[in-house]
């Protein structure tokens, strides 16, 4: 049986004051995404799907889920969309700049209670980064899980992001990956439309299956309801949420969610927790 709760990690020892670290790679996934790896001081061990604070020297810190391997701690790898002031300045670093760095913060993915189910991960565009570090886990633990299923979304096949890697998960035995575009152009070869109507190509018991969910919130609570009507129960539903987080422990209160805070109690959250709140707009 599942767990009633999910656990966050202890936040470290003074757990507002940055950390100075080094950027040591940078990669353009697409016109606005882009990965970065951190060098942190030290080691720092995390679960998938838990976030780090970043902080742009003169602009500002923002939230962003930590998209690289768990077993690979003394590398922290960032994937961030472009849309803010900080998000902007941290698109301008390079091999050898300096982030502000707090973390890692909140509750991950459910990767050690998913042994021995089925597992479905999907993500539509910027969301998959969170997800990227649970595939990596199932990948490297491939024995203790059931079936995997991956699907992935986004608006046109130039907004893809990890894209080699896509096509090194499209090949690797007894894992089920489908991608899909909204806007396809003449050389797209693969699926269009939504990712939701690809559930049914997927191979999995929904009596015996945990899903995890991370992109857009109309995207989150469409696919929440697709997963219930192929008969997966919502406590096995989990989503994960990053918005208006900016103290990351829960004494702002900007990221209050109803009873919840996302930064403390989540990201990643159990569905049947947060539906009736997702279902009021703007909350």
């Amino acid at each position: 049986m599942m767990p009633q709760t999910l656990k966050a990690c202890t936040p470290p020892p003074y757990p507002m004051a940055p950390s100075m670290t080094r950027v040591t790679r940078f990669i353009r996934e697409s016109e606005e995404v882009f990965t970065f790896d951190l060098a942190p001081e030290r080691a720092t061990p995390f679960t998938p799907g838990q976030f780090n604070m970043l902080y742009a020297f003169g602009v500002g810190e923002i939230p962003i889920s930590i998209s690289g391997a768990a077993d690979a701690p003394d590398r922290l790898t960032h994937t961030i969309r472009a849309v803010g002031p900080v998000s902007a300045a941290l698109g301008r670093l390079k091999a050898g700049d300096q982030v502000g760095l707090r973390g890692p913060f909140g509750v991950g993915w459910p990767v050690e209670e998913a042994k021995g189910f089925d597992v479905l991960l999907i993500g539509g565009g910027i969301g998959l980064a969170p997800l990227r570090p649970a595939i990596y886990w199932l990948l490297r633990h491939r024995a203790a899980y059931g079936r995997v299923g991956v699907l992935y979304g986004a608006r046109t096949p130039d907004d893809l992001i990890f894209v080699s890697e896509l096509e090194e998960w499209r090949k690797t035995p007894d894992f089920q990956l489908r991608v899909a575009v909204e806007r396809a152009g003449p050389d797209w070869t693969g699926d269009v439309g939504y990712v939701t109507p690809l559930l049914s190509k997927l191979r999995y018991d929904p009596a015996d299956s945990i899903a995890m969910i991370c992109g857009p919130e109309v995207m989150i609570r469409a696919t929440a309801l697709a997963l219930e009507d192929a008969g997966i129960a919502d406590s096995r539903i989990f989503v994960s949420m990053e918005r208006n987080m900016k103290c990351a422990i829960g004494h702002c209160g900007h990221c209050q969610f109803g009873p919840l805070f996302i930064c403390k109690d989540g990201p990643v959250h159990r569905y049947d927790r947060v539906r009736d709140l997702l279902a009021y707009r703007e909350l």
